[in-house]
């Protein structure tokens, strides 16, 4: 027998779990860049749509007689675009699809705001305050909490967050990765959750407008959609998370030794905020309590000037307007830190802070550009249509239209995150199939949108397609010199399972037993 075949029958059999996860990273890596991935969909639907439409594909639609949008004949027919007619659709077309992306002008602008209060420090020192400031029985699920609604701020809660709570942990004798774990689990796991609507809301909810649209062309969803359902996740996942790092991961990681880290950590110390930070920070408070009763006295008093003219809350400008209330709410406290701790002194820095932000976001631009003209492609062909009568009735025929439903496609939008760990391009491909489809099942997309949300969260933490994962390695490298990839994701993998059982089970609790909408004005139930 040869050498190479000894070697080959005595090398022990990996186990299944780290097979699969083997298999998770071999297969992410064969995607390209969601980028090109968008422009290679663009040229699939082209060709599909020409081969559907050479074959005439229809389906009857279910809509009633006289609905906007349906046909004479009742069906609905796949439009070729491989031909004079669909080329002058898409070259007269590509600018309008670009620049009228429903999420693109929302999250540019929120993102505005948020710079400001970013870069004027005030949301790290914000951050620093809150964990630092935790007693040592709260620390764990304050961490996990900080960690939550650090998403407000892009990325902060990678870069500040995660190494802030590997170094507190260690520095209370815990084990580091022990707290790298519970800041990790918060700001990727609880992704989705939040007290305040941020810039995800109106990124996912203009994307589940548009294919909305498919259905009902006069269907409108808001950035506040999910808000009652994602502020109660907030304080969920926050107790989940500490459950997870306390009885579980911190248990298993057992005592820390020193000599396991990469590097001298005798200088491991954490920077206290300055008395002139706590005095921004109170200033800051100040302003946010004054522009909170500024916006409350238009929306609370039953004459409020931007309710609604029928005198109530849903429906009103206040709503439709929430992305310009986003952008003062972050801008004006992030100016009045900013000017306290000498981070912004004059206009300029206000508008390089702003400037900063919109050359951060590049790449999210280009991707736009791309999956706006995909999710156009896709609505001029009724392809969305036709998968979503499809898929509809292949559900009615096996029966699974209750709220189990909800399970699996949770299950299914978790899987996919991965290998496409981007939440809009995960969405931007998703949702026009499946926001119809539920639909014309009977759910309102605020709640598709919901559920979509939990799954697209939870194995944040397990996929190396996360864009941030390489980061995270790197701090978990500084006090484990011999971490692999392995490790990590199967320290996480506890808070990923705990968080899409747990979520789940809420969500079904929320909707389905308590009835209650999952954000202001969403209905749970569509009716055509």
């Amino acid at each position: 027998m040869s050498s190479s075949a000894s070697i080959k029958q005595n090398s022990p059999k990996k186990p299944l779990f780290t097979r699969f996860l083997d298999s998770v990273e071999y297969l992410g890596n064969l995607l390209p860049h969601p980028i090109t991935l968008f422009a290679l969909f663009c040229v699939a639907i082209l060709v599909a749509s020409g081969i559907a439409g050479y074959f005439d594909v229809a389906v009857v639609d279910p809509r009633p007689e006289g609905a906007k949008g349906r046909a004479a004949d009742g069906m609905i027919q796949v439009v070729s675009l491989l031909n004079a007619d669909g080329l002058e659709l898409i070259v007269t077309n590509l600018v309008k699809n670009f620049v009228g992306f429903a999420p693109l002008g929302t999250v540019l602008v929120a993102m505005l705001g948020v710079a400001i209060a970013e870069y004027s420090g005030l949301l790290s020192a914000a951050m620093r305050g809150l964990v630092m400031g935790a007693s040592k029985r709260m620390v764990t699920v304050t961490v996990v909490f900080a960690g939550i609604i650090s998403n407000t701020a892009s990325e902060l809660g990678y870069v500040v967050l995660i190494p802030l709570a590997a170094m507190l942990f260690h520095s209370l004798g815990r084990h580091p990765l022990a707290g790298l774990a519970a800041a990790f689990a918060g700001v990727s796991g609880g992704y989705s959750a939040n007290l305040l609507i941020g810039t995800v809301d109106p990124l996912l909810s203009g994307i589940t407008e548009t294919a909305a649209q498919m259905i009902d062309p006069t269907y409108t969803v808001g950035p506040e959609v999910n808000w009652y359902f994602m502020f109660v996740s907030t304080f969920f996942i926050a107790g989940m998370g500490a459950f997870v790092t306390e009885k579980i991961v911190e248990p298993k990681l057992g005592k820390y030794n020193d000599e396991e880290a990469s590097e001298d950590l005798s200088n491991d110390k954490m920077g206290s905020l300055t008395a002139v930070e706590k005095k921004g920070l109170k200033l800051a408070g100040v302003a946010i309590l004054v522009v909170s009763a500024l916006l409350a006295w238009t929306v609370v008093p039953a004459d409020g000037i931007l309710r609604s003219d029928a005198g109530t809350i849903a429906g009103s400008p206040f709503l439709k307007s929430i992305v310009a209330f986003i952008f003062v709410f972050f801008a004006i406290p992030g100016f009045v830190y900013g000017k306290v701790v000498g981070t912004m002194k004059t206009d300029r820095d206000v508008i390089d802070a702003m400037a900063k932000s919109m050359s951060s976001m590049g790449m999210y631009i280009v991707l736009v550009f791309f999956a706006a003209q995909f999710v156009a492609f896709f609505k001029w062909t009724n392809f969305g249509q036709v998968f979503a009568v499809a898929g509809a009735d292949f559900l009615q025929s096996i029966g699974l239209t209750g709220p189990m439903l909800f399970f699996a496609f949770i299950l299914m939008c978790g899987f996919i995150n991965l290998m496409i760990g981007s939440a809009s391009a995960q969405w931007a491909v998703t949702a026009p199939i499946f926001v119809p489809m539920l639909m014309l099942v009977g759910y309102a997309p605020e709640t598709i949108q919901a559920a979509y949300r939990i799954g697209d969260s939870t194995t944040n933490i397990i996929t190396p397609m996360m864009s941030y994962f390489g980061l995270i390695l790197a701090v978990a490298t500084r006090y484990m010199k011999n971490l692999g990839i392995g490790t990590l994701i199967a320290t996480m993998l506890p808070y990923s399972l705990c968080f899409i059982v747990g979520w789940s089970v809420l969500f079904y609790l929320w909707v389905f037993v308590f009835g209650l909408p999952v954000g202001p004005g969403a209905a749970t139930y569509y009716t055509p």
